[in-house]
C-alpha cells in the first residue's frame, strides 16, 4: 500500500481527537489487509473493544454499531480520552457507554449502562432502542446523540458530558419518506456542507419497505435537527450486486465523500463504498471496502463502521459478527 496523505481532524470520524498515545505497547495485529478503494488505507483486525461475556449490562448476548467521540477539550473530567457508545440490537436494547484513553482500546464498561433505555417518560414507551450515532456538535458544544426505537423512528437526545442526556425530538419516522416505508433507522450524522441546499448536516440511515428490501436513504439539515429527506434512496441494492445494504456511514477522502456500508452475508457480508462527492450526486460504485474474517470475530460479516486516528494511527471500530451475535471490534490501518 503506498504511503496515505496524513487525515485531518474533519476526516472520517468528526470530532475524534487525532492526538494522544497512539497504539497500546506491545499491541499485536492479526487477520488480512483488505485493499480499499478511494483511497482508504487497508484495516487489520486487531482486537474486540471488550470481552461482552464480561460485561454487567448485556441483556441479549450480542452488541452493533459502534460510534465514537474524543473527549479531550470538550467533557470535563471525562472518565477516558474516548467514549464508545453501542447497543444490544434486540429487545430490549439500551444505548451503553464504554471508555479509553486509546482509541486502539481496549474499553472498559461503564457502571451504570444503559445510558438511554426503551423507555424515557413522558416521551417513549418503545420494546427497543438501538444504533446510537453519537456527534460532538460544535456549534452548540453538546454531545447529539442519535437513536432508534422502533425501528420506524429516529431520535435525537443532548448531552454536556456525554452520560446524561436530555431528550429533544423524533428526527426521522417512515411518514417522513414515501408511502410503503416501513423502517428507517440506523442513521448517522455528520458535519457536512451543502451550501446548494443551506445544510451544514447530512444523514445517512437505512430503509426498509413493504417489499422487503433494504436500501441507503439520505437527508440534510441547516442545524441537525429539522431535516429535508429524498423521497429517493441514495444507493440501491440493486446497484451493487446486493439484497440488502444497511448501516451507512460517511468517510472523506483526498477531496471527495463515499459512504461505506455493509450487504447481507449472501452477498459476502463485506464493507461497500461508493463515491457520491461532495453534492452527493455521484454514485461511483468502488466495490469491496473491507473483507470481513472468515473466523472470529467477524465469522463472515463486518459492518457498521466507525472512523479516527489516535496519535497519528488510523483506526476502523466496527460490528464483527453475524447478525444477532455480534460483537465491537477494532481494526488499525496498515
Amino acid at each position: 500500500m503506498t504511503n496515505l496523505p496524513p487525515v485531518s481532524r474533519r476526516t472520517l470520524l468528526r470530532g475524534t481527537a487525532g492526538v494522544g498515545l497512539g497504539l497500546a505497547a506491545g499491541l499485536q495485529l492479526t487477520g488480512t489487509a483488505n485493499a480499499a478503494p478511494g483511497g482508504f488505507p487497508n484495516y487489520n483486525y486487531v482486537r474486540v473493544a471488550f470481552n461482552k461475556a464480561n460485561l454487567r449490562y448485556n441483556p441479549t448476548g450480542e452488541l452493533i454499531f459502534p460510534s465514537v467521540r474524543g473527549t479531550v477539550g470538550r467533557i470535563s473530567n471525562a472518565l477516558g480520552r474516548f467514549y464508545l457508545y453501542y447497543a444490544p440490537h434486540d429487545a430490549p436494547g439500551g444505548l451503553c457507554l464504554a471508555y479509553s484513553n486509546s482509541l486502539g482500546g481496549p474499553y472498559t464498561e461503564y457502571a451504570a449502562n444503559p445510558i438511554i433505555s426503551r423507555t424515557w417518560s413522558p416521551h417513549y414507551n418503545v420494546s427497543h432502542v438501538s444504533s446510537p450515532h453519537s456527534l460532538w456538535n460544535d456549534d452548540v458544544n453538546e454531545l447529539w446523540m442519535y437513536f432508534h426505537g422502533e425501528n420506524t423512528t429516529t431520535r435525537l437526545a443532548r448531552s454536556t458530558d456525554g452520560i446524561h442526556f436530555t431528550y429533544d425530538k423524533v428526527v426521522l419516522s417512515t411518514s417522513m419518506l414515501p408511502a410503503g416505508t416501513t423502517e428507517a433507522s440506523y442513521a448517522r450524522v455528520f458535519r457536512h456542507d451543502l451550501p446548494s441546499k443551506g445544510a451544514r448536516y447530512v444523514m445517512v440511515f437505512m430503509i426498509n419497505t413493504t417489499a422487503n428490501r433494504r436500501s441507503i436513504g439520505w437527508g440534510w439539515s441547516p442545524e441537525g435537527r429539522n431535516w429535508t429527506f429524498s423521497q429517493t434512496p441514495l444507493i440501491n441494492p440493486q446497484d451493487v450486486g446486493a439484497r440488502d445494504i444497511g448501516a451507512p456511514a460517511i468517510a472523506e477522502r483526498n477531496g471527495s465523500t463515499y459512504v461505506v456500508y455493509h450487504t447481507n452475508i449472501e452477498a459476502g457480508g463485506a464493507m461497500r463504498i461508493t463515491e457520491v462527492g461532495n453534492n452527493f450526486d455521484k454514485r461511483n460504485h468502488l466495490g469491496v471496502f473491507h473483507t470481513p474474517l472468515p473466523g472470529a470475530p467477524d465469522n463472515g460479516r463486518c459492518a457498521a463502521p466507525a472512523f479516527g486516528s489516535d496519535g497519528g494511527v488510523e483506526y476502523m471500530i466496527y460490528e464483527a459478527g453475524t447478525r444477532l451475535e455480534g460483537s465491537i471490534a477494532i481494526a488499525r490501518a496498515v
